[in-house]
């Protein structure tokens, strides 16, 4: 696993997948390796002319790709719906499911069209419901997988049922670390799940390390201390959202890949490196929690994992 790359992903004639946020950084990686692979690929979106971009990016790099965009705004739950009916209406099993979209560190408390806290609407819960609508088309394909993107800062997190939404007290990084504890502890439940109820999913987990994306200046902005200290640091501790986007491509295609398990670089402090197994904090294992939060997420959703 040391010396895997993109050489090493595997054919994916055949497949069809879905990544979430993919006109941009990590998500477009991914988009971009899946389709030179063969893969049939979705680029799920909010925004229509950065999608249009980088539908025409992969194309000049990828001549033979199967590409195409489509509309979706994790934060609202109805632009979630719109999409899933769009797909469920066409039929066709969904083999891989790779939720990635995300937004970082808001300075100020911003909502969703549904009045959650936008880290956690967005982050999160804006994948719980898209994942629990896809399930029937996830549990159609022979070796469905489902790859959550979460973070070095789901060590930092804690899962706040008292002040799930941040009303009491905002603090922005412990929102975004929240909500990244929440998609780490979100996949390892659906593993449960999974096994449980027969869906016959592979779920797991990745995160990029410190990649140079969008990711911040869509954040903090590019007056933040954080950018600024990034942009220090980036020679010495960061990869590219290429390199970035290995682990989730590992966890994704990889005949090794494992259920339950969480993938990230192996250089220092998982900074940057070739795809490794990632260290799970004990607190994403806390599977009470990990319940909890699941029925939480289906009250706020109104959306509950049914197969058929």
């Amino acid at each position: 696993m040391s010396t895997w790359t993109l050489d090493n992903v595997p054919p994916q004639g055949g497949k069809l997948a879905v990544i979430t946020g993919a006109n941009s950084g990590l998500g477009y990686e991914t988009a971009l390796a899946l389709a030179h692979a063969g893969a049939e690929v979705i680029l799920a979106a909010r925004n229509a002319a950065k999608g249009r971009d980088a539908l025409a990016r992969i194309r000049a790099r990828s001549p033979h790709a199967k590409v195409r965009l489509e509309l979706l705004d994790l934060a609202s739950l109805a632009s979630v719906a719109d999409f899933a009916r769009r797909l469920l209406a066409e039929g066709r099993p969904l083999d891989l499911l790779i939720n990635n979209a995300g937004v970082m560190a808001l300075p100020t408390r911003q909502t969703t069209a549904d009045g959650f806290e936008m880290q956690l609407g967005t982050n999160y819960l804006g994948h719980y419901a898209l994942t629990a609508q896809l399930l029937p088309l996830l549990c159609d394909a022979s070796a469905p997988r489902v790859v959550n993107l979460s973070s070095l800062a789901h060590q930092q997190g804690r899962i706040d049922f008292d002040d799930l939404q941040g009303e009491h007290r905002y603090r922005a990084w412990k929102a975004y670390s929240q909500s990244k504890l929440a998609m780490l502890m979100f996949a390892l439940e659906l593993q449960r799940r999974s096994d449980a109820q027969g869906w016959g999913l592979m779920s797991n987990a990745a995160h990029p390390g410190f990649a140079r994306t969008e990711l911040i200046p869509n954040g903090p902005g590019a007056k933040g201390v954080l950018w600024n200290l990034s942009k220090l640091l980036q020679p010495l501790m960061s990869q590219s959202a290429a390199a970035g986007a290995l682990p989730t491509l590992y966890a994704a295609t990889s005949p090794d890949a494992k259920p339950s398990a969480y993938y990230g670089p192996n250089g220092f402090y998982e900074l940057k490196g070739a795809p490794a197994p990632a260290r799970i904090f004990a607190k994403a294992r806390d599977t009470a929690v990990a319940a909890r939060l699941w029925e939480v997420s289906e009250k706020l959703t109104g959306v509950a994992f049914q197969p058929r």
